[in-house]
């Protein structure tokens, strides 16, 4: 494997409690040969997607609101949401035209398909957060080949990157309102065509893209009017450092900060491993081996198995990282890794940022064969 290293480990910490305070230093002991990745979002509005493959050890940085819709290249024909953004989409009644959408026809709805309003009626404008999107729940129905079953929706576009001031070790992921779109897809063979506008009709786009299969989706930005190339090549990439839309059981949709997400679309299984107190979580990591590896434990159908639960955003000693727990990855390829977070926040300040900014994950991953 290539050996490209994105920073230097200069040592774990054997602890037996089970957080680690992020704002500690770290404790000097005889470095590892893992590698360890910055895995950076841009800060406390975490305004990027990072997308890294661990095998070849490259990273692909985008912006969160570069894209709109993605668009499935495998057989089934859905469409998803930008999530990372907080977007919503319900269906239009009594409508088969987007001429026929008028400020009054969605007023109520406009009140209804909302993210991160604590209504556990609201889950039915977001996708399935478990990010099964071949089989699973999409709000965009799947595009049907007769035309005429293919319903007009009301988009909400989610919000802008926020872009005022954060106190430090907080965040913020959204900023002002991207407004509403009317939308209709219908098929155009092996693809999708896209007509959307404003409510009133301005900035009326359509477009028709064909299905790339190399990719996981084709993206698109309604916004500015373009297709968008935003995930790398699909068994060419593990991890997605991002903004999330997930749900908390009986209160409804809510964003999240600091989420990875693993691509379960493209073949990656993911679980985790905790080790119980007073046995170190660290050491449990560094003593951990292939023949370690239980096959049944890998989720495929759920690419929130990381998620949030590294890190503790809440802690009594501050913002921490969780450190009795460690995450098995089998990558498209079939390649193992084992990873652990080993920050939250940034450890020094310099020209990207301030030291305990929010947006500054690191991780220590390696091989195992």
């Amino acid at each position: 494997m290539k050996k490209i290293l994105f920073g230097l480990l200069i040592g774990v910490s054997f602890i037996s409690q089970s957080c680690l305070n992020d704002n500690e230093d770290p404790v000097a002991v005889p470095k590892t040969d893992g590698n360890v990745v910055e895995a950076y979002v841009g800060g406390p509005t975490q305004p990027n997607q990072l997308w890294i493959d661990l095998g070849t050890e490259t990273k692909t940085l985008t912006k969160r609101t570069d894209w709109d819709f993605a668009f499935y290249s495998g057989n089934e024909f859905k469409v998803v949401l930008n999530s990372s953004i907080m977007m919503a989409a319900a269906k239009i009644p009594n409508v088969t035209d987007l001429t026929q959408v008028t400020q009054s026809t969605v007023a109520v709805l406009q009140t209804q398909v909302l993210v991160a309003n604590f209504n556990a009626a609201n889950e039915i404008y977001i996708d399935d957060v478990k990010g099964n999107f071949p089989s699973g729940y999409t709000a965009i129905s799947e595009i049907k080949a007769n035309s005429a079953e293919n319903g007009i929706y009301l988009v909400n576009m989610g919000k802008k990157n926020y872009s005022g001031a954060v106190a430090l070790g907080s965040v913020a992921t959204g900023g002002d309102e991207r407004g509403w779109k009317k939308v209709q897809i219908m098929r155009a063979g092996n693809g999708y065509t896209i007509k959307s506008a404003d409510i009133d009709g301005k900035n009326y786009y359509e477009t028709t893209v064909t299905k790339n299969v190399a990719y996981n989706y084709n993206f698109i930005s309604v916004i500015d009017k373009k297709e968008v190339l935003i995930q790398p090549e699909k068994k060419k990439w593990d991890l997605c450092f991002t903004v999330f839309t997930n749900t908390i059981s009986g209160s409804g949709s809510y964003i999240y900060a600091d989420f990875v997400n693993n691509n379960n679309i493209g073949g990656a299984g993911v679980y985790e491993v905790v080790i119980p107190s007073p046995a170190s979580g660290v050491e449990a990591y560094t003593n951990f081996k292939v023949s370690d590896i239980v096959e049944s434990k890998f989720i495929y159908n759920d690419h929130r198995v990381i998620g949030a639960n590294w890190r503790n955003p809440v802690g009594t000693n501050g913002l921490e990282v969780y450190g009795d727990r460690f995450y098995i990855l089998k990558d498209p390829d079939g390649n193992y890794f084992k990873l652990r977070f080993t920050r939250l926040t940034k450890d020094k300040t310099d020209e990207y940022g301030q030291a305990g900014e929010r947006g500054f994950a690191s991780f220590e991953y390696k091989p195992l064969y």
